[in-house]
């Protein structure tokens, strides 16, 4: 057990009843460096809460005067030394008649969101037009871009994931988009009726998502919640894990909580949680009938692992 600050003091006077001068200032500077240590010392969460409507903008590497960027998870955010397998995870607001810099990653695969307007993917030397509830996949190593020719601002989603070194990357043969509305609705796994599924983005290997084309990224999915409706805490052992509450309220289950199970916390659109390793997490929608329905956008991406490959 440690020692109280009291007990610690006490046991420096002791010692410099016994010792030379030069002995006793060897042994305070010790003890000194030991207590701020034991003040510095501060435990890791198991999981990171967000608002991001109060979120503030910071300066990226796509950021220009017409495009911003609002740090979520990863980089730019307080946080970053439990994020392992997530290099970033933002939203960008472009104005009308903005661009954001293009960016080319190495190691890091992306994925958009278009959460309002119509903007125009950048993908290599080519030119995309997109619209609202697009999706598509970002591989590294490709330059990429967005800007907005629109009338009205542009709003999207943009996580990034970090390839270990080693593991061998596939490019894909053509720029992978679609849209979440074109996704059907289904009942997924062990998962009760009351949330259903849009399976929306996992890895090449995928044979049940719309775009199958990641490497660390192993699901995008949107969850739809019938009131009083869940997905049934659970936890996962070799993922992290984001939720995003896109509409609706509920309950967000993060963590143990007082009994051990399952901690509840009240969560309402634009609420964004991320979760380690082995944490729990699930959601109960509101039973208000009258309520919009509840819709969460997750995404999962495996946790670095040595020798994978």
């Amino acid at each position: 057990m440690g020692l109280k600050a009291g007990q610690r003091r006490h046991r420096i006077q002791a010692v410099a009843k016994k010792l030379p001068i030069v002995s006793v200032l060897i042994v305070a500077a010790l003890m000194l460096g030991v207590l701020l240590v034991a003040a510095e010392r501060s435990v890791a969460p198991t999981f990171l809460y967000r608002h991001v409507p109060a979120l503030a903008e910071k300066p990226s590497d796509v950021t220009t005067p017409t495009c911003r960027y609002k740090p979520i998870f990863g980089a730019g955010d307080s946080e970053t030394r439990i994020v392992r397998s997530v290099a970033r995870f933002g939203e960008i607001t472009i104005d009308p008649g903005g661009k954001c810099k293009v960016v080319n990653y190495p190691r890091e695969e992306q994925v958009y969101v278009i959460l309002e307007g119509s903007p125009v993917v950048g993908y290599g030397t080519a030119e995309h037009p997109v619209k609202k509830h697009d999706f598509m996949y970002l591989p590294p190593t490709v330059a990429h871009g967005v800007s907005n020719p629109g009338a009205a601002p542009a709003r999207l989603l943009v996580m990034g994931f970090r390839i270990p070194a080693g593991v061998k990357i596939t490019l894909p043969s053509q720029f992978e988009v679609a849209n979440i509305d074109d996704v059907p609705l289904q009942v997924v796994g062990n998962h009760p009726p009351s949330s259903k599924y849009r399976l929306l983005m996992g890895t090449t290997e995928s044979k049940r998502d719309r775009i199958a084309a990641a490497h660390v990224l192993t699901s995008l999915f949107i969850m739809e919640f019938a009131p009083g409706g869940t997905n049934f805490p659970h936890h996962h052992e070799t993922e992290e894990e984001i939720y995003i509450l896109l509409d609706g309220e509920g309950e967000m289950v993060a963590g143990g909580g007082m009994n051990g199970v399952e901690g509840r916390h009240p969560a309402k659109a634009g609420d964004a949680y991320f979760f380690r390793l082995n944490c729990t997490v699930g959601f109960y929608a509101s039973t208000d009938p009258a309520a919009p329905r509840a819709r969460i956008l997750a995404v999962r991406s495996l946790f670095p692992q040595r020798g994978r490959r």
